[in-house]
C-alpha cells in the first residue's frame, strides 16, 4: 500500500455544499474509487485558507490513472466544479505534498 497526500482549494462560503456533497457520495463513484486500489481516504479542510488537506492509501496495483477517463469521475468533477478550483478538464486543481515525516 502507499500512502498519498493532496492540497485542492476550496471556494470561499462554500464548505457547507462541500461537506453535504461528500456526506451523499454517489455509491457508483465510491465503488469506482474502491475497484481503482483507493483506500481510507480523508480530506480535512483548512477554514482560514480554503485549503482541503486530502490524504488516502492506494494499493500497489492501483488503477488512479483510470479514473480520469470513467464517466462518473467527470459527471463528480462536473458537480462539485462550481465548489472549487478546477483545470480546463474540469478536475480540482491538486498540489501534490512531498512527505517530511511519520510517526508510526
Amino acid at each position: 500500500m502507499q500512502k498519498i497526500a493532496f492540497c485542492m482549494h476550496l471556494n470561499p462560503g462554500a464548505e457547507a455544499e462541500y461537506k453535504a456533497r461528500h456526506d451523499a457520495l454517489w455509491p457508483d463513484l465510491r465503488d469506482a474509487l474502491y475497484q481503482a486500489g483507493v483506500r481510507d481516504y480523508s480530506i480535512h479542510l483548512e477554514r482560514e485558507s480554503g485549503r482541503l488537506f486530502a490524504t488516502l492509501w492506494r494499493s500497489d496495483d492501483h488503477r488512479m490513472d483510470d479514473l480520469p477517463g470513467l464517466p462518473v469521475m467527470r459527471k463528480w468533477w462536473d458537480h462539485m466544479a462550481d465548489l472549487m478550483e478546477t483545470d480546463a478538464t474540469g478536475a480540482p486543481i491538486q498540489t501534490t505534498l512531498e512527505p517530511m515525516f511519520h510517526l508510526e
